[in-house]
């Protein structure tokens, strides 16, 4: 006897079995539980959570009820997981330092901000709060799509109606496999003002957005978010990251101590772990001068206090608490969600695009609802107005019926009615044949026939679905809007210098022509005579050469202007400290500099002063002067510092108090001398005047400010140069051709810069290998205008001068051997 029932074994490939099963438990993971969809902004188990309140009745009008009775109901119907993930994603949706606009009204220990857990869920109880009724509103006219349960015994819906934009307004955050969201909440009426911005201009930029709609994150929690640079690049993007401080006072007391006063924390920030870290750091004197540590937070608000030693630096101490302890922490934007079933990262136009779509649809589906609703109900009032026009013959008819199945058929027979419309007479009460209920039938039909073209017209017309969405938004703008709480500072890192911890130092900032910059202390290069060969500043690659040199202080603002007629700013301590030889950081490591975008010009700056001006020229000889004020609040995403015309770039820029002389020098040694007076100052975006004509196959290579007794100094690209006084250059107007500043020859090579010395200087040559030499400026020849010069720096076969800083004098630090090497050098010169 054959045994029929011996079970059937199929031979499958383990790597294959564990890739396919992987790759279906990565895509639950990913669509099922951890990501929310960008439409409501919620995940599965949320979603279920609120389902499962609005189906049990629990609105926000109406009384608490068990947290577990919640919690089983969503279990046991809808979320086939866990009772603890359940209530703890519960929990959350009821804390209001979780959640910018709490969706769970809870009653009860629902935890704190210092990591308390809350109570069980049988102590607890809860109901839905007001604004999430907003969430669910309409959810009963055919608004959404339902799909089977888990175990295909319930109906849940694929996703709520959302009537805000609650992906944007409460964040989200989740892990999924091999990926990962973190959206960071929003406050109301800002993300509104959004969404309305892009209904009425669906090509309205990221930028626009943020610089007149939705500003930036707004946590629970307050706190300060340091510069819009990285909130810029998140939106545009997708992904970023964002500074926050705590908000902080310092409080000078009547004893001369001072304290420091933490009203505000970061975002998701445990206080009871900040406290013992403090505590922690002051104890391993980590951190030193402070006396007192306690925590004052009541029902009224936070507060911890941090009492200070008498002669502490309130400022110096703070900023170490900001490096040591969660008062500073980073968020990390990843603005990932599900776009129809699929996880993308979206920018913030696309984020808030999408929920515009999903309302347009909720719209329409609630109007087709309303729509097929009133068209029945007007053909059932139809059928009655022809009832109540033959209503004697009607009634004889029903009378002389034997069974209401005759009555029916008879009415639809002789009068052309419908089922329903024959059932509807059929139920009707006698009191609907008084006058005053026959015109309240009438009155009825009248509005419901208005309401249906309406709603016709709604579902035919785009704009008039876009016009409800904008009045339902506003309404819900009026009804829950608060106020910010999160600050913006827009200046980035200015709340508490770090420069408070840096000393004071003089130092040389190098950028290379491909954007590798680094600082180093002045005293790294000693001084040489003329004539020697210097020494290696740097090492570079291939073709890579080191274009700007300036000597400034770690505490001054270094501004740097690029090609394309921006600027960005840092502060000298910012810039990365290397060694002599090393090559540095790529500035775009620290500077958010676009594609085909180079540093043109690097300025320093001590104080943004009103008469104080920046001039700039252009490569084509457009000049432009801006008082240098406009340039205090430069964001690290930079700023238009002028308008460029087409192929022009930006050359040069130098600080002036607005009543000197001006030159500019081209490549081909053609210089022009006119007051900056004869230039009017412009706004930072203007575009400029012309400067100086230029002849053919003629550029601009620098532009210099100039007082009596000052001295040009002209540096050829073969290594020649000279100086020639001031006052062989005469005045002439702005927008001439200029007089001949030196004599170019093969020997000497095109002009590579034209400095304005007093003699006070040293002078920095660098060449394209990365060469540097060191001289004073008062050891090179003085001679006319029309010379050549003298060498001044030895090159090797086809080696070029690329670049020629001043930087401030220094002693000769140089050994008794560099000298006489040095002397021998400029002797065979």
């Amino acid at each position: 006897m054959v045994d029929n029932q011996r079970p059937q074994v199929q031979e499958v490939n383990i790597g294959n079995e564990m890739r396919t099963s992987f790759l279906d438990y990565a895509m639950s993971v990913i669509v099922s539980r951890a990501l929310p969809d960008v439409r409501d902004g919620l995940k599965p188990v949320h979603r279920r959570i609120l389902y499962a309140m609005n189906d049990l009745g629990m609105h926000s009008d109406k009384a608490y009820k068990k947290s577990a009775r919640i919690v089983g109901d969503v279990i046991g119907k809808y979320h086939p997981h866990g009772d603890s993930s359940v209530y703890e994603a519960m929990v959350r949706m009821a804390q209001d330092f979780s959640y910018r606009y709490m969706l769970v009204d809870g009653h009860g220990n629902f935890g704190s901000v210092d990591g308390d857990p809350a109570a069980a869920m049988r102590y607890t109880e809860a109901r839905m709060s007001k604004i999430s009724m907003e969430i669910m509103r309409d959810i009963n006219k055919d608004t959404i799509d339902y799909m089977d349960n888990y175990d295909g015994s319930e109906r849940e819906p694929k996703v709520l109606p959302a009537r805000f934009p609650n992906l944007l307004v409460n964040g989200a955050s989740g892990i999924a496999v091999g990926m990962a969201t973190n959206i960071p909440p929003h406050q109301l009426g800002e993300t509104i003002d959004a969404v309305l911005a892009i209904s009425e201009n669906p090509d309205i930029t990221i930028e626009e957005l943020l610089e007149n709609h939705l500003y930036g994150p707004d946590f629970p929690t307050g706190g300060i978010i340091l510069g819009r640079s990285g909130i810029r690049k998140a939106y545009q993007t997708g992904k970023g990251s964002i500074t926050v401080r705590a908000k902080v006072e310092i409080e000078e007391q009547a004893n001369g101590k001072a304290r420091i006063l933490v009203t505000e924390l970061p975002y998701q920030v445990n206080k009871a772990k900040l406290i013992e870290k403090i505590a922690e750091l002051a104890r391993d004197k980590k951190i030193e001068g402070i006396t007192d540590l306690r925590d004052e937070s009541d029902r009224n608000g936070m507060r911890i206090v941090i009492e200070l030693r008498r002669d502490a630096n309130p400022n110096v101490l703070l900023n170490n608490l900001y490096k040591q302890t969660a008062l500073q922490t980073s968020f990390g934007i990843n603005m990932l969600a599900l776009v129809d079933g699929q996880p993308k990262v979206l920018n913030l136009k696309q984020a808030l695009s999408h929920y515009l779509e999903h309302q347009k649809e909720i719209i329409r589906r609630r109007t087709a609802y309303e729509l097929k609703k009133a068209e029945a109900r007007a053909h059932v009032l139809e059928g009655l107005r022809i009832a109540l026009d033959h209503i004697d013959a009607i009634i004889a008819l029903i009378r002389q019926s034997k069974t209401a199945d005759e009555a029916r058929t008879a009415l639809m027979t002789n009068y052309n009615l419908s089922e329903k419309q024959a059932q509807a007479i059929l139920d009707m009460r006698l009191q609907r044949l008084t006058g005053l209920e026959r015109e309240k039938i009438e009155e009825e039909y009248r509005e419901l026939i208005s309401l249906i073209r309406e709603l016709k017209e709604i579902l035919a017309n785009e704009e008039r679905v876009l016009e409800i969405i904008r009045e339902e938004l506003e309404d819900i703008k009026t009804r829950y809007n608060d106020q910010r709480r999160t600050e913006i500072a827009a200046g980035g890192f200015d709340f508490f210098e770090d420069e408070d911890l840096i000393p004071e130092e003089n130092i040389v900032i190098t950028l290379t022509h491909k954007g590798y910059i680094k600082r180093l202390p002045s005293s790294t290069y000693r001084t040489q005579r003329r004539g020697g060969r210097g020494v290696q500043g740097m090492d570079t690659n291939e073709d890579d050469f080191v274009e700007h040199l300036v000597s400034t202080s770690t505490h001054d603002t270094v501004l740097f202007f690029t090609n394309k007629g921006k600027v960005y700013r840092l502060k000298g301590y910012e810039i990365p400290e290397y060694g002599r030889t090393a090559k540095g950081l790529p500035i775009i490591n620290l500077l958010e500099i676009d594609k085909g975008e180079w540093i043109n010009a690097v300025i320093t700056v001590h104080e943004f002063e009103d008469d104080w001006y920046l001039f700039f020229t252009t490569k084509h000889g457009i000049s432009k002067r801006t008082q240098l004020s406009q340039f205090a609040n430069i964001r690290k995403g930079g700023l238009i510092a002028l308008n460029l015309r087409e192929e022009d770039e930006l050359i040069s820029v130098r600080l002036t108090d607005g009543k000197k002389d001006i030159m500019i020098a081209t490549r081909n040694g053609s210089l022009i001398r006119f007051e900056e007076t004869q230039i009017r100052a412009m706004g930072r975006t203007a575009a400029g005047v012309k400067g100086i004509s230029l002849r053919d196959d003629d550029e601009v290579v620098s532009m210099e400010i100039v007082e009596a007794g000052y001295y040009v100094l002209n540096v050829t690209e073969n290594g020649y140069g000279k100086q020639t006084p001031i006052e062989e250059y005469r005045m002439i107007n702005r927008g001439g051709k200029g007089v001949a500043t030196c004599n170019i020859t093969e020997k000497t090579g095109k002009v590579v810069a034209v400095k304005a010395v007093n003699g006070e200087e040293d002078l920095m040559i660098i060449t394209e290998t990365g060469v540097l030499i060191r001289m004073p400026v008062n050891s090179i020849s003085k001679t006319g205008r029309n010379t050549q010069g003298v060498r001044l720096i030895r090159l090797q076969d086809n080696e070029k001068v690329a670049t020629v800083a001043r930087i401030e004098p220094q002693e000769d630090e140089a050994d008794e051997t560099d000298e006489t090497e040095t002397q021998t050098l400029a002797e065979e010169n």
